[in-house]
């Protein structure tokens, strides 16, 4: 299992395809189906992967509060945003896979493996990114 960012995510900011602080960018949960690939380029090619189940909506979250923070004390960048959660689930899932809604064909953006599937029963699901952002350009 792994997690990664996808090729398609490099190949449209480098192209300036993409806007990560001002697109539409939404967080989804797959089942344990999924395995990372970086030659997939869009939503629909791990779609099928897709969890569902109570407090869960198709297509995943809406990203809130999307930063980017440039650091010339340690010579990097961060994309955060706030943590995201499904209120009231119940559902299973062993990764997050972040995309963008906004741009044509919906680009993959980034897989984050949770290292085994995570179970909630009519509780919160809660994705809590890390201090160090969702990315860190080092």
């Amino acid at each position: 299992m792994a997690s990664g960012v996808y090729n398609q995510l490099k190949y449209q900011v480098l192209k300036k395809l993409i806007d990560l602080s001002a697109d539409t960018i939404k967080v989804a949960l797959l089942d344990s189906s999924h395995a990372f690939d970086a030659d997939n380029a869009n939503w629909s090619s791990v779609s099928a992967n897709e969890v569902s189940g109570a407090g869960y909506s198709a297509g995943g979250n809406t990203l809130a509060s999307l930063s980017l923070t440039q650091d010339d004390s340690n010579d990097r960048a961060k994309w955060d945003a706030d943590d995201s959660t499904w209120s009231s689930a119940t559902i299973t899932a062993a990764h997050a896979v972040i995309y963008d809604d906004t741009a044509t064909d919906d680009p993959l953006i980034c897989s984050i493996d949770f290292g085994g599937n995570q179970s909630v029963a009519g509780g919160d699901f809660k994705l809590a990114w890390s201090a160090t952002g969702i990315l860190l350009l080092a």
